[in-house]
């Protein structure tokens, strides 16, 4: 009779992606962020990865985490192996053409920029399907798997290369109304100034290049969505810091007015268009009308 003993297990894949992700950013919560699972997920998939090793992957601390010598260690390796995973998805994506592109995109830009650009796409390409998904942070394609990405950013990221579609520019913008009140920079002092979360320091970079003290941010509003405080600016609710790409179509339909239109401060971002190296074909298709628009609007 052939002896056939139970061979032993290797510890789950969800496991290991939880050690890699938690000992990248040591922390549980941030991992937690990028997986999609809570911060006690995280953790209890790490502890059991500690019992299956019989050794501890990290220190807990209540400042946080650190990693033990054995975590340390073990970390490069992970992190290359997840690494060629996600190129070998990316790889299966590239390999299975499909009308679907699968677009990651700064919820203000998403909104505000690249959804009243979807009818022309459709109309120019009709067989293209984009998928959006608002994220707040550049997606990693060597993990994620996502076909393209629109973000304002100064460089492109690990993983991916860079279109620049245009240079990030901002000035003052407010409803037509509010504007008759500005007749000099200074006139701002007796406004609500309104800002996103995202570009906290919109107005002090503003004032800074004007060569002007600008007023306590403290005493203006915050949002955090871009889109909320377009709207307040529109409802005449204060003068809002402007992004060029974002309120173009507001000053263009007569809603906003830029008071100040000589006084544009670059901020040294630039809405780019992020991709993997190895775009798949659709997404490459998309890329290229997006820079072809772009370029005629600057034209």
């Amino acid at each position: 009779m052939a002896v056939n003993p139970p061979r032993p297990r290797m510890p789950p894949l969800n496991a290991l992606r939880a050690f890699e992700a938690a000992a990248r950013h040591e922390s549980f919560a941030k991992a937690a962020d990028e997986l999609g699972v809570t911060p006690a997920a995280v953790s209890h998939q790490v502890k059991a990865l500690e019992a299956w090793l019989g050794s501890s992957l990290f220190v807990r601390h209540p400042q946080g985490l650190h990693l033990t010598e054995a975590g340390r260690a073990a970390l490069p390796a992970f992190s290359t192996a997840f690494d060629a995973m996600g190129l070998a998805v990316q790889e299966l994506r590239i390999s299975a053409p499909r009308p679907q592109v699968s677009i990651a995109a700064l919820p203000s830009i998403a909104q505000l920029w690249l959804a009243p650009r979807l009818p022309a796409l459709r109309a120019a390409h009709p067989a293209l399907r984009p998928s959006i998904h608002a994220l707040e942070v550049p997606p990693d394609f060597r993990r994620e798997p996502f076909d393209l990405a629109i973000f304002l950013t100064r460089h492109a990221p690990a993983g991916s290369r860079a279109f620049k579609l245009s240079d990030d520019v901002i000035f003052p913008v407010c409803a037509p109304a509010l504007a008759g009140l500005l007749k000099t920079p200074a006139d701002l002092s007796s406004q609500l100034l309104l800002w996103d979360t995202t570009w906290t320091g919109d107005w002090s970079l503003w004032f800074d290049a004007a060569g002007l003290k600008g007023p306590s941010i403290e005493s203006g509003s915050e949002f955090s969505l871009y889109s909320m405080a377009l709207q307040a600016a529109v409802d005449g609710a204060g003068v809002l810091m402007g992004h060029e790409a974002l309120v173009s179509r507001a000053l263009a339909t007569g809603s906003l007015v830029a008071p100040f239109p000589e006084r544009r401060v670059p901020t040294g971002l630039s809405l780019s268009i992020l991709a993997p190296d190895r775009p798949p074909a659709q997404a490459a298709q998309m890329i290229d009308w997006l820079l072809a628009q772009s370029a005629v609007s600057q034209g």
